[in-house]
C-alpha cells in the first residue's frame, strides 16, 4: 500500500527552521525563486504563500463576500412561497415544525401564525428566475446568478452563526475564510493585503467584531486588514506629525536588520512576521490612499452603483472600492451591511435594506462583466440564516416579525466558476425544510476553495496536536453548481 498523501501544512508545523531561513541555510536564492515563478507566478510574488501551486486549476482568482449581516428572509427576497400566502394566519403545522427548537425569542408565543409575503414575485431573464418586487436591480441579472436555496446551519443566533459562515465553527477563535486564503494562496499585490474587509460606517443591527475577520491560530499576518470611511483608511498607517516618509523608512530599515539578526539566531518565525507586517505597511503608506479615492471614477460608474456611491462607508462606496481592490489584486474582499434582523416591521426593514443593497450587488456584477472580471472573479451574497415563515410577535393585516431561522435560506453566487442563472436546491411549500439537495456552511466554503483551485481537505495546519481546516472534518464540493 502507498503512503497516504501528505496534508499542505505550514512551516510552523513542520521545522524549527523558518522558511526564510531554510532557504537561505540550503543555498536555494534566486534559482528556486526563478522557478518557482515558471510554476506559480503568485507564489513567486509571495513566497510566505503555503501552496506553490493550487491542487486543481483555479476558475476564480479572488472572492468579493458581500455578507448581510443579521439574516435576509429567503421567502421575501428569493424562495417564492404561494401556500404561505394561502394561509396567511393560519398556525403552522407540527408536522412542518418537526419538534424544531426556537430561539428564546419566540419559544414562548402561544401562536405561530404563517406570514405570506407582502411582495410580489415575478420571472426575470432568459433563465426564469423568480424574485421579489424588492429586488428589481438584481433582476436585471438574475442570468448571471447561481442561486442556493438550500443552504442550512446549526447556528441559531448572530454571534455564532455569523462566526460558523466566517471560520467555519460557531466558536470564536478560529481563522477566517480570508485569512486561510492568504495563508494557502499568498498576495498578488505586494503592496495591499491579501485580505481586506469594508464595514458600513453607519447603521443599526448585530455588531461586527474583528473575530470575524481574524487569523486564530494562524500568523497574524494574515488577519483581514479593515479599511475604514475616514480620511486614515488604515488606523495607525500614516507617519506621525514631523516625521517624514524618508525618516520612517530609515526606521524601518533598522528595525528589520535587527529582526533578520535575531531570526539568524533564534529562527523564530513570529520574527519573520513582523518583519513582513512593517515592509507592508511601509508600502501601504503610498498604495492605500491611492485604491480608496474614488473621485477618479467616471460619473456613468458612480450611477451605476446609485445615489449612495460618493458617501464613504455606504454599502455602495464599499461595493465600489471591492471592485477597485479586485482590480488591484486583492484576494478576498469581505464587504459587511448590517440591518437584516427583522424581528418585527418587516415589511419595512426589507424595503429599507434592498433600497441600500440592491442596485450596488448588481452594479458589481455589471461592472466586473464590463472590464472581463466577471470570469475569474466570485461574487457571494448572503447572511448566517434565513427567517422564519410564521410571525414573530404580533401579526397586524400589513405588519409582522419573523425570527431566525437556520433550517433554511438563500444565498447567492456570480462569476468565478459558478453555473449562471441556475437555482440549486429545492424547499418544502411551507419554506420550512429542505426536500432536496440540502447545502451546508462547510460544502459552501468546500465549493468556494474548489473554485480558487484548493482542495479544502489538503489546506490544513497544525494546532495543539491536530491538524485544523476551514472545513473541520465535514464538506463536500457541490458539483453540480459548477459551470
Amino acid at each position: 500500500m502507498s503512503d497516504p498523501e501528505p496534508l499542505c501544512t505550514g512551516y510552523e508545523d513542520t521545522a524549527g527552521l523558518s522558511r526564510r531561513s531554510f532557504l537561505n541555510k540550503l543555498g536555494m536564492g534566486f534559482g528556486s525563486l526563478a522557478l518557482t515563478d515558471l510554476v506559480n507566478p503568485v507564489s513567486a510574488l509571495d513566497p510566505s504563500a503555503l501552496l506553490s501551486s493550487t491542487h486543481i486549476a483555479p476558475k476564480a482568482k479572488r472572492i468579493i463576500f458581500l455578507y448581510q449581516s443579521g439574516g435576509p428572509s429567503q421567502m421575501d427576497l428569493f424562495d417564492y412561497k404561494p401556500r404561505l400566502n394561502a394561509e396567511h394566519g393560519q398556525e403552522l403545522p407540527d408536522s412542518v415544525r418537526q419538534g424544531q427548537r426556537l430561539t428564546g425569542m419566540s419559544t414562548n408565543q402561544s401562536s405561530l401564525p404563517l406570514a405570506g409575503s407582502p411582495f410580489t414575485f415575478d420571472e426575470y431573464g432568459e433563465s426564469r428566475a423568480l424574485l421579489s418586487s424588492a429586488l428589481p436591480y438584481t433582476a436585471q441579472v438574475a442570468d448571471e446568478i447561481c442561486f442556493v436555496k438550500s443552504m442550512y446551519t446549526e447556528a441559531i443566533n448572530h454571534g455564532p452563526g455569523v462566526t460558523m459562515m466566517q471560520t467555519g465553527s460557531q466558536i470564536p477563535g478560529r481563522p477566517s475564510f480570508g485569512s486561510w486564503m492568504s495563508y494557502g494562496l499568498g498576495s498578488m499585490n505586494d503592496n495591499l493585503p491579501s485580505y481586506v474587509v469594508l464595514k458600513p460606517k453607519t447603521g443599526g443591527g448585530q455588531p461586527l467584531t474583528s473575530r470575524y475577520w481574524d487569523a486564530g491560530f494562524l500568523p497574524g499576518k494574515h488577519n483581514g486588514v479593515q479599511f475604514r470611511a475616514d480620511k486614515d483608511a488604515v488606523l495607525y498607517l500614516n507617519n506621525p506629525q514631523g516625521v517624514s516618509r524618508r525618516s520612517r523608512h530609515a526606521a524601518i530599515e533598522s528595525l528589520q536588520a535587527f529582526h533578520e539578526r535575531q531570526l539568524a539566531e533564534t529562527s523564530d518565525p513570529a520574527l519573520e512576521n513582523h518583519i513582513a507586517q512593517y515592509e507592508m505597511a511601509f508600502r501601504m503608506q503610498a498604495s492605500v490612499p491611492e485604491v480608496t479615492d474614488l473621485s477618479g471614477e467616471p460619473q456613468s460608474v458612480l450611477d451605476l452603483y446609485g445615489p449612495d456611491a460618493t458617501e464613504p462607508g455606504t454599502f455602495a462606496a464599499n461595493c465600489l472600492l471591492a471592485r477597485r481592490l479586485a482590480e488591484k489584486g486583492v484576494r478576498f474582499i469581505q464587504v459587511f451591511e448590517k440591518g437584516w434582523d427583522a424581528h418585527g416591521n418587516l415589511p419595512a426593514n426589507i424595503r429599507n435594506q434592498t433600497k441600500k443593497t440592491d442596485q450596488p450587488s448588481a452594479a458589481l456584477i455589471k461592472d466586473l462583466k464590463i472590464r472581463g472580471m466577471l470570469d475569474d472573479t466570485l461574487v457571494v451574497w448572503g447572511g448566517e440564516f434565513g427567517r422564519t415563515n410564521y410571525c414573530q410577535g404580533k401579526m397586524t393585516a400589513d405588519n409582522f416579525g419573523r425570527d431566525h431561522h437556520p433550517r433554511c435560506f438563500t444565498m447567492w453566487m456570480a462569476g468565478g466558476g459558478v453555473k449562471p442563472g441556475y437555482s440549486h436546491g429545492i424547499t418544502d411549500d411551507y419554506c420550512y425544510n429542505i426536500v432536496q439537495d440540502g447545502v451546508h456552511v462547510h460544502d459552501l466554503h468546500a465549493t468556494m476553495m474548489h473554485l480558487l483551485g484548493i482542495n479544502h481537505e489538503r489546506l490544513t495546519f497544525k494546532y495543539q496536536g491536530r491538524h485544523f481546516r476551514l472545513t473541520d472534518v465535514h464538506g463536500h464540493v457541490v458539483k453540480p453548481i459548477l459551470a
